[in-house]
Protein backbone atom coordinates (compact mmCIF):
# COMPACT_ATOMS: atom_id res chain seq x y z
CA UNK A 1 0.00 0.00 0.00
CA UNK A 2 1.37 3.39 -1.06
CA UNK A 3 0.10 6.53 0.68
CA UNK A 4 0.75 9.86 -1.04
CA UNK A 5 0.68 12.72 1.48
CA UNK A 6 -0.17 15.49 -0.97
CA UNK A 7 -1.45 18.22 1.37
CA UNK A 8 -2.36 18.84 5.01
CA UNK A 9 0.73 17.17 6.45
CA UNK A 10 2.93 20.29 6.62
CA UNK A 11 0.17 22.77 7.57
CA UNK A 12 -3.32 23.03 9.08
CA UNK A 13 -5.43 22.81 5.93
CA UNK A 14 -5.02 22.10 2.20
CA UNK A 15 -5.82 18.44 2.89
CA UNK A 16 -5.33 15.85 0.16
CA UNK A 17 -4.22 12.22 0.37
CA UNK A 18 -4.02 9.42 -2.20
CA UNK A 19 -3.77 5.68 -1.58
CA UNK A 20 -2.60 3.16 -4.16
CA UNK A 21 -2.88 -0.61 -4.14
CA UNK A 22 -1.94 -2.29 -7.43
CA UNK A 23 -3.50 -0.39 -10.32
CA UNK A 24 -6.19 1.29 -8.20
CA UNK A 25 -5.76 4.76 -6.69
CA UNK A 26 -8.23 6.59 -4.46
CA UNK A 27 -8.05 10.24 -3.43
CA UNK A 28 -9.47 11.56 -0.16
CA UNK A 29 -10.07 15.30 0.17
CA UNK A 30 -8.96 18.13 -2.08
CA UNK A 31 -8.83 21.19 0.14
CA UNK A 32 -7.42 24.70 0.14
CA UNK A 33 -5.33 26.70 2.59
CA UNK A 34 -7.61 29.45 3.87
CA UNK A 35 -5.04 31.91 5.31
CA UNK A 36 -3.25 32.20 1.95
CA UNK A 37 -6.60 32.70 0.21
CA UNK A 38 -7.85 35.35 2.63
CA UNK A 39 -4.60 37.31 2.69
CA UNK A 40 -4.04 37.54 -1.06
CA UNK A 41 -4.27 41.27 -1.79
CA UNK A 42 -4.38 41.42 -5.60
CA UNK A 43 -8.01 40.41 -6.18
CA UNK A 44 -9.53 36.98 -5.86
CA UNK A 45 -6.77 34.41 -6.47
CA UNK A 46 -9.39 31.86 -7.51
CA UNK A 47 -9.70 33.82 -10.76
CA UNK A 48 -6.10 32.90 -11.61
CA UNK A 49 -5.11 29.81 -13.64
CA UNK A 50 -4.92 26.68 -11.50
CA UNK A 51 -1.13 26.41 -11.74
CA UNK A 52 -0.82 29.91 -10.23
CA UNK A 53 -3.17 29.03 -7.36
CA UNK A 54 -0.99 25.97 -6.68
CA UNK A 55 2.14 28.13 -6.76
CA UNK A 56 0.61 30.52 -4.22
CA UNK A 57 0.14 27.58 -1.83
CA UNK A 58 -3.66 27.92 -1.77
CA UNK A 59 -4.41 24.45 -3.18
CA UNK A 60 -2.32 21.26 -3.10
CA UNK A 61 0.37 20.43 -5.63
CA UNK A 62 -0.77 17.04 -6.92
CA UNK A 63 2.18 16.44 -9.27
CA UNK A 64 3.34 13.63 -7.01
CA UNK A 65 0.57 11.42 -8.45
CA UNK A 66 0.71 12.78 -12.01
CA UNK A 67 1.83 9.47 -13.50
CA UNK A 68 -1.06 7.69 -11.75
CA UNK A 69 -3.86 10.08 -12.75
CA UNK A 70 -5.41 7.52 -15.07
CA UNK A 71 -5.62 5.00 -12.24
CA UNK A 72 -7.67 7.18 -9.88
CA UNK A 73 -11.06 5.53 -9.22
CA UNK A 74 -12.67 8.15 -6.95
CA UNK A 75 -12.21 11.43 -5.09
CA UNK A 76 -13.92 11.20 -1.68
CA UNK A 77 -14.66 13.99 0.78
CA UNK A 78 -14.94 13.35 4.52
CA UNK A 79 -16.88 16.57 5.16
CA UNK A 80 -17.74 19.95 3.69
CA UNK A 81 -15.14 22.35 5.09
CA UNK A 82 -13.15 24.34 2.54
CA UNK A 83 -9.81 23.03 3.78
CA UNK A 84 -11.04 19.58 2.72
CA UNK A 85 -12.98 20.21 -0.50
CA UNK A 86 -12.31 23.82 -1.53
CA UNK A 87 -9.63 22.79 -4.03
CA UNK A 88 -11.90 20.44 -5.96
CA UNK A 89 -13.27 23.03 -8.43
CA UNK A 90 -9.67 23.63 -9.58
CA UNK A 91 -8.16 20.12 -9.43
CA UNK A 92 -10.95 17.57 -9.85
CA UNK A 93 -11.10 17.89 -13.64
CA UNK A 94 -7.53 16.50 -13.77
CA UNK A 95 -9.04 13.11 -12.98
CA UNK A 96 -11.59 11.05 -14.89
CA UNK A 97 -13.41 9.67 -11.87
CA UNK A 98 -16.47 10.33 -9.68
CA UNK A 99 -16.58 12.77 -6.77
CA UNK A 100 -18.29 11.27 -3.72
CA UNK A 101 -19.31 12.41 -0.24
CA UNK A 102 -22.27 12.77 2.10
CA UNK A 103 -25.24 14.85 0.84
CA UNK A 104 -24.33 18.06 2.70
CA UNK A 105 -20.70 17.90 1.56
CA UNK A 106 -21.75 17.38 -2.04
CA UNK A 107 -24.29 20.20 -1.91
CA UNK A 108 -21.54 22.55 -0.69
CA UNK A 109 -19.25 21.29 -3.44
CA UNK A 110 -21.89 22.01 -6.09
CA UNK A 111 -22.19 25.55 -4.73
CA UNK A 112 -18.42 26.04 -4.87
CA UNK A 113 -18.27 24.75 -8.43
CA UNK A 114 -20.99 27.20 -9.47
CA UNK A 115 -19.16 30.08 -7.79
CA UNK A 116 -15.86 29.16 -9.46
CA UNK A 117 -17.47 29.02 -12.92
CA UNK A 118 -15.27 25.99 -13.63
CA UNK A 119 -16.47 23.21 -15.89
CA UNK A 120 -16.37 20.03 -13.83
CA UNK A 121 -17.68 17.01 -15.71
CA UNK A 122 -16.84 14.40 -13.07
CA UNK A 123 -19.84 12.36 -11.95
CA UNK A 124 -21.07 13.43 -8.50
CA UNK A 125 -22.34 10.84 -6.02
CA UNK A 126 -24.00 11.62 -2.67
CA UNK A 127 -24.10 8.81 -0.11
CA UNK A 128 -25.48 8.79 3.42
CA UNK A 129 -23.20 8.23 6.41
CA UNK A 130 -22.71 4.55 7.27
CA UNK A 131 -22.86 3.44 3.64
CA UNK A 132 -20.31 2.20 1.13
CA UNK A 133 -19.53 2.14 -2.58
CA UNK A 134 -17.20 -0.07 -4.63
CA UNK A 135 -14.77 1.43 -7.15
CA UNK A 136 -12.60 -1.05 -9.03
CA UNK A 137 -11.01 -3.26 -6.41
CA UNK A 138 -11.48 -0.70 -3.65
CA UNK A 139 -14.43 -0.52 -1.28
CA UNK A 140 -15.06 2.99 0.00
CA UNK A 141 -16.93 3.34 3.31
CA UNK A 142 -18.27 6.46 5.07
CA UNK A 143 -18.50 5.96 8.85
CA UNK A 144 -20.68 8.43 10.75
CA UNK A 145 -18.67 10.85 12.87
CA UNK A 146 -19.19 14.16 14.68
CA UNK A 147 -17.38 17.42 13.90
CA UNK A 148 -18.33 21.10 13.58
CA UNK A 149 -20.22 20.55 10.32
CA UNK A 150 -23.10 18.15 9.59
CA UNK A 151 -22.72 14.75 7.96
CA UNK A 152 -19.03 14.30 8.69
CA UNK A 153 -17.64 10.82 8.04
CA UNK A 154 -14.43 8.95 8.62
CA UNK A 155 -13.46 7.46 5.27
CA UNK A 156 -12.31 3.84 5.16
CA UNK A 157 -10.68 2.52 1.99
CA UNK A 158 -10.76 -1.28 1.98
CA UNK A 159 -8.26 -2.97 -0.32
CA UNK A 160 -6.71 -6.42 -0.80
CA UNK A 161 -3.67 -5.15 1.09
CA UNK A 162 -5.65 -3.90 4.07
CA UNK A 163 -7.73 -0.92 5.17
CA UNK A 164 -6.74 2.73 5.29
CA UNK A 165 -8.85 4.77 7.73
CA UNK A 166 -8.89 8.53 7.12
CA UNK A 167 -9.88 10.25 10.39
CA UNK A 168 -9.48 13.87 9.38
CA UNK A 169 -11.34 15.82 11.01
CA UNK A 170 -13.40 14.56 13.95
CA UNK A 171 -14.44 14.78 17.58
CA UNK A 172 -16.16 12.16 19.73
CA UNK A 173 -19.42 13.90 20.68
CA UNK A 174 -21.92 11.63 22.40
CA UNK A 175 -24.60 14.35 22.60
CA UNK A 176 -24.63 16.16 19.23
CA UNK A 177 -27.13 18.95 18.53
CA UNK A 178 -27.66 17.68 14.97
CA UNK A 179 -27.30 14.14 13.70
CA UNK A 180 -26.22 10.96 15.43
CA UNK A 181 -23.29 10.23 17.72
CA UNK A 182 -20.19 8.50 16.25
CA UNK A 183 -20.58 4.96 14.95
CA UNK A 184 -18.46 3.36 17.65
CA UNK A 185 -19.76 -0.12 16.82
CA UNK A 186 -18.38 0.02 13.27
CA UNK A 187 -15.04 1.45 14.43
CA UNK A 188 -14.69 -1.38 16.94
CA UNK A 189 -15.51 -3.90 14.18
CA UNK A 190 -12.78 -2.44 12.02
CA UNK A 191 -10.38 -2.65 14.94
CA UNK A 192 -11.10 -6.36 15.34
CA UNK A 193 -10.75 -7.04 11.60
CA UNK A 194 -7.54 -5.03 11.38
CA UNK A 195 -6.69 -1.58 10.05
CA UNK A 196 -3.42 -1.25 8.21
CA UNK A 197 -2.97 2.51 8.54
CA UNK A 198 -4.85 5.47 10.01
CA UNK A 199 -4.41 9.13 9.05
CA UNK A 200 -5.48 11.23 12.04
CA UNK A 201 -6.52 14.83 12.72
CA UNK A 202 -3.81 16.06 15.11
CA UNK A 203 -4.76 19.72 15.58
CA UNK A 204 -5.37 19.45 19.34
CA UNK A 205 -3.25 16.40 20.11
CA UNK A 206 -1.41 18.36 22.82
CA UNK A 207 -4.59 19.46 24.57
CA UNK A 208 -5.20 17.31 27.63
CA UNK A 209 -8.58 15.72 28.28
CA UNK A 210 -11.58 15.22 26.05
CA UNK A 211 -13.15 17.81 23.74
CA UNK A 212 -16.52 18.78 25.28
CA UNK A 213 -19.79 18.14 23.47
CA UNK A 214 -21.54 20.73 21.33
CA UNK A 215 -24.17 20.70 24.10
CA UNK A 216 -21.60 22.51 26.27
CA UNK A 217 -21.21 25.25 23.66
CA UNK A 218 -25.00 25.57 23.60
CA UNK A 219 -25.08 26.16 27.36
CA UNK A 220 -22.27 28.72 27.08
CA UNK A 221 -24.35 30.58 24.50
CA UNK A 222 -27.41 30.38 26.73
CA UNK A 223 -25.44 31.93 29.59
CA UNK A 224 -24.11 34.83 27.50
CA UNK A 225 -27.22 35.59 25.46
CA UNK A 226 -29.86 35.06 28.15
CA UNK A 227 -27.78 35.78 31.24
CA UNK A 228 -26.38 39.22 30.43
CA UNK A 229 -28.11 42.58 30.15
CA UNK A 230 -28.22 43.34 26.44
CA UNK A 231 -31.49 45.28 26.56
CA UNK A 232 -31.45 48.26 24.21
CA UNK A 233 -28.04 47.26 22.83
CA UNK A 234 -26.89 45.96 19.51
CA UNK A 235 -26.36 42.19 19.72
CA UNK A 236 -24.10 40.42 17.25
CA UNK A 237 -22.97 36.79 17.23
CA UNK A 238 -20.26 35.65 14.86
CA UNK A 239 -19.45 32.01 14.15
CA UNK A 240 -18.49 29.70 11.30
CA UNK A 241 -21.16 29.72 8.60
CA UNK A 242 -20.85 25.96 8.15
CA UNK A 243 -21.47 25.26 11.86
CA UNK A 244 -25.16 24.49 11.37
CA UNK A 245 -25.60 23.03 14.87
CA UNK A 246 -24.22 26.23 16.43
CA UNK A 247 -26.48 28.38 14.27
CA UNK A 248 -29.44 26.29 15.42
CA UNK A 249 -28.65 27.16 19.04
CA UNK A 250 -28.09 30.86 18.29
CA UNK A 251 -31.42 31.14 16.47
CA UNK A 252 -33.21 29.37 19.34
CA UNK A 253 -31.85 31.77 21.98
CA UNK A 254 -32.48 34.80 19.77
CA UNK A 255 -36.13 33.78 19.57
CA UNK A 256 -36.26 33.39 23.36
CA UNK A 257 -34.94 36.97 23.63
CA UNK A 258 -37.86 38.09 21.44
CA UNK A 259 -35.34 39.47 18.97
CA UNK A 260 -35.68 38.96 15.23
CA UNK A 261 -32.71 36.81 14.15
CA UNK A 262 -31.02 37.93 10.93
CA UNK A 263 -28.20 35.94 9.29
CA UNK A 264 -26.04 38.09 7.01
CA UNK A 265 -23.15 37.35 4.70
CA UNK A 266 -22.51 35.35 1.55
CA UNK A 267 -21.11 32.38 3.48
CA UNK A 268 -24.14 32.29 5.80
CA UNK A 269 -26.42 32.36 2.78
CA UNK A 270 -24.43 29.60 1.06
CA UNK A 271 -24.04 27.10 3.90
CA UNK A 272 -27.51 27.54 5.38
CA UNK A 273 -28.99 27.39 1.88
CA UNK A 274 -27.23 24.07 1.23
CA UNK A 275 -28.51 22.67 4.54
CA UNK A 276 -32.05 23.76 3.77
CA UNK A 277 -31.91 22.38 0.24
CA UNK A 278 -31.32 18.84 1.53
CA UNK A 279 -33.88 19.43 4.33
CA UNK A 280 -31.32 19.17 7.10
CA UNK A 281 -32.78 22.29 8.77
CA UNK A 282 -35.43 24.93 8.16
CA UNK A 283 -33.88 28.11 9.54
CA UNK A 284 -35.99 30.31 7.25
CA UNK A 285 -38.94 29.60 9.54
CA UNK A 286 -37.33 31.31 12.54
CA UNK A 287 -34.86 33.75 10.99
CA UNK A 288 -34.13 35.90 7.95
CA UNK A 289 -31.13 35.22 5.72
CA UNK A 290 -29.41 37.80 3.50
CA UNK A 291 -26.40 37.01 1.35
CA UNK A 292 -26.11 39.56 -1.43
CA UNK A 293 -24.55 42.96 -0.93
CA UNK A 294 -27.55 45.19 -1.68
CA UNK A 295 -29.93 43.26 0.55
CA UNK A 296 -27.33 43.01 3.32
CA UNK A 297 -26.85 46.78 3.32
CA UNK A 298 -30.61 47.32 3.30
CA UNK A 299 -31.36 45.10 6.30
CA UNK A 300 -28.38 46.47 8.28
CA UNK A 301 -29.60 50.03 7.74
CA UNK A 302 -33.00 48.98 9.09
CA UNK A 303 -31.46 47.21 12.10
CA UNK A 304 -29.30 50.25 12.83
CA UNK A 305 -32.46 52.24 13.66
CA UNK A 306 -33.98 49.55 15.93
CA UNK A 307 -30.99 47.56 17.14
CA UNK A 308 -32.69 46.41 20.33
CA UNK A 309 -35.19 44.37 18.27
CA UNK A 310 -32.65 42.26 16.36
CA UNK A 311 -29.91 39.68 16.79
CA UNK A 312 -27.37 39.79 13.96
CA UNK A 313 -25.53 36.57 13.09
CA UNK A 314 -22.64 37.25 10.74
CA UNK A 315 -19.37 36.11 9.30
CA UNK A 316 -15.98 37.46 10.36
CA UNK A 317 -15.15 35.52 13.53
CA UNK A 318 -11.56 35.00 12.36
CA UNK A 319 -11.08 38.68 11.55
CA UNK A 320 -11.27 38.04 7.80
CA UNK A 321 -10.77 41.51 6.26
CA UNK A 322 -13.72 41.30 3.84
CA UNK A 323 -16.22 39.63 6.18
CA UNK A 324 -19.25 41.42 7.61
CA UNK A 325 -17.96 42.00 11.15
CA UNK A 326 -14.61 43.42 9.98
CA UNK A 327 -16.41 45.76 7.60
CA UNK A 328 -18.70 46.91 10.43
CA UNK A 329 -15.65 47.61 12.56
CA UNK A 330 -14.22 49.76 9.74
CA UNK A 331 -17.55 51.66 9.35
CA UNK A 332 -18.02 50.35 5.82
CA UNK A 333 -21.59 49.16 6.36
CA UNK A 334 -24.76 51.03 7.42
CA UNK A 335 -24.87 49.34 10.85
CA UNK A 336 -22.73 51.43 13.21
CA UNK A 337 -21.27 49.74 16.26
CA UNK A 338 -21.94 51.79 19.40
CA UNK A 339 -20.30 51.77 22.79
CA UNK A 340 -21.93 49.06 24.91
CA UNK A 341 -23.05 46.87 21.97
CA UNK A 342 -22.39 43.17 22.53
CA UNK A 343 -20.31 41.05 20.14
CA UNK A 344 -20.18 37.33 20.88
CA UNK A 345 -17.39 35.31 19.29
CA UNK A 346 -18.78 31.77 19.17
CA UNK A 347 -15.53 30.37 17.87
CA UNK A 348 -11.84 30.06 18.58
CA UNK A 349 -9.15 31.61 16.43
CA UNK A 350 -7.63 29.18 13.94
CA UNK A 351 -3.99 28.86 15.10
CA UNK A 352 -2.16 30.25 12.06
CA UNK A 353 -0.06 33.46 12.12
CA UNK A 354 -2.18 35.17 9.44
CA UNK A 355 -5.49 34.45 11.15
CA UNK A 356 -4.28 35.40 14.61
CA UNK A 357 -3.08 38.76 13.30
CA UNK A 358 -6.40 39.41 11.50
CA UNK A 359 -8.29 38.68 14.69
CA UNK A 360 -6.00 40.93 16.76
CA UNK A 361 -6.65 43.84 14.40
CA UNK A 362 -10.42 43.28 14.55
CA UNK A 363 -10.52 43.14 18.35
CA UNK A 364 -8.47 46.33 18.59
CA UNK A 365 -10.98 48.17 16.40
CA UNK A 366 -13.92 46.85 18.44
CA UNK A 367 -12.30 47.95 21.72
CA UNK A 368 -11.81 51.47 20.38
CA UNK A 369 -15.55 51.61 19.73
CA UNK A 370 -16.36 50.54 23.30
CA UNK A 371 -17.89 47.22 22.19
CA UNK A 372 -18.36 44.58 24.90
CA UNK A 373 -16.81 41.32 23.68
CA UNK A 374 -17.54 37.75 24.76
CA UNK A 375 -14.82 35.49 23.38
CA UNK A 376 -14.35 31.72 23.07
CA UNK A 377 -18.06 30.93 23.50
CA UNK A 378 -17.26 27.72 21.76
CA UNK A 379 -16.30 24.07 21.89
CA UNK A 380 -14.02 22.69 19.23
CA UNK A 381 -14.88 20.21 16.50
CA UNK A 382 -11.45 18.61 16.85
CA UNK A 383 -10.36 15.74 19.05
CA UNK A 384 -8.25 16.36 22.14
CA UNK A 385 -5.65 13.94 23.47
CA UNK A 386 -8.04 11.52 25.21
CA UNK A 387 -10.37 11.38 22.19
CA UNK A 388 -7.35 10.47 20.08
CA UNK A 389 -6.32 7.81 22.58
CA UNK A 390 -9.88 6.41 22.51
CA UNK A 391 -9.91 6.24 18.71
CA UNK A 392 -6.52 4.54 18.55
CA UNK A 393 -7.63 1.98 21.17
CA UNK A 394 -10.83 1.23 19.23
CA UNK A 395 -9.25 0.97 15.80
CA UNK A 396 -5.84 -0.41 16.85
CA UNK A 397 -4.18 0.48 13.52
CA UNK A 398 -0.81 -1.03 12.60
CA UNK A 399 0.44 2.36 11.40
CA UNK A 400 -0.47 5.92 12.45
CA UNK A 401 0.10 8.98 10.26
CA UNK A 402 -0.56 12.34 11.99
CA UNK A 403 -2.08 15.08 9.80
CA UNK A 404 -3.72 18.51 9.91
CA UNK A 405 -1.83 19.61 13.01
CA UNK A 406 1.15 21.47 11.67
CA UNK A 407 4.56 20.43 12.99
CA UNK A 408 3.60 20.81 16.67
CA UNK A 409 0.26 19.00 16.45
CA UNK A 410 1.64 16.15 14.37
CA UNK A 411 4.50 15.67 16.84
CA UNK A 412 1.98 15.72 19.70
CA UNK A 413 0.06 12.80 18.19
CA UNK A 414 3.29 10.95 17.45
CA UNK A 415 4.29 11.33 21.12
CA UNK A 416 0.91 9.95 22.21
CA UNK A 417 1.29 7.01 19.83
CA UNK A 418 4.77 6.25 21.20
CA UNK A 419 3.34 6.39 24.71
CA UNK A 420 0.81 3.77 23.57
CA UNK A 421 3.50 1.43 22.23
CA UNK A 422 4.04 2.58 18.63
CA UNK A 423 7.57 3.15 17.34
CA UNK A 424 8.52 6.43 15.71
CA UNK A 425 9.65 5.85 12.14
CA UNK A 426 8.40 2.26 12.15
CA UNK A 427 4.70 2.30 13.06
CA UNK A 428 4.07 6.02 13.57
CA UNK A 429 5.18 8.26 10.72
CA UNK A 430 5.83 12.00 10.72
CA UNK A 431 5.61 13.03 7.07
CA UNK A 432 5.50 16.24 5.04
CA UNK A 433 3.49 17.29 2.01
CA UNK A 434 4.74 15.59 -1.14
CA UNK A 435 5.89 12.33 0.50
CA UNK A 436 5.22 8.74 -0.50
CA UNK A 437 4.88 6.28 2.37
CA UNK A 438 4.84 2.53 1.73
CA UNK A 439 3.28 0.39 4.46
Amino acid sequence: MKIFTIGGFSEVGKNMTAVQVGDDVGIIDMGLYLPKLLNYEEGDPRDLPTKHIVRLGIIPDDNIIAQNKGKVKFIAFGHGHLDHLGGAPYLASNYQCPLIGTPYSMEILESLIRDSKKKIENQRIAVNPNSHKIFGKMKLEFINMTHSIPQTALVAVHTKDGTLLYANDFKLDNHPILGKKPNYERLEELGKKGVKAMIVDSLYSRRDGKTPSEQVAREMLRDVLLGTNNSGKGLIVTTFASHIARLKSIIHFGNLLKRKVVLVGRSMHKYVGCAEKIKLVNFSKDSEIYGFSGKVRGILAKINKEREKYLIVCTGNQGEPNAILSRMARDELPFKLNSGDHVVFSCRTIPTPETMENRRVLEERLRKKGVIMFKDIHQSGHASKEDLRHLIEMVNPKHIIPAHGGEAGNKGLANLAVEMGYKLGETVHLVKDGSVLEV
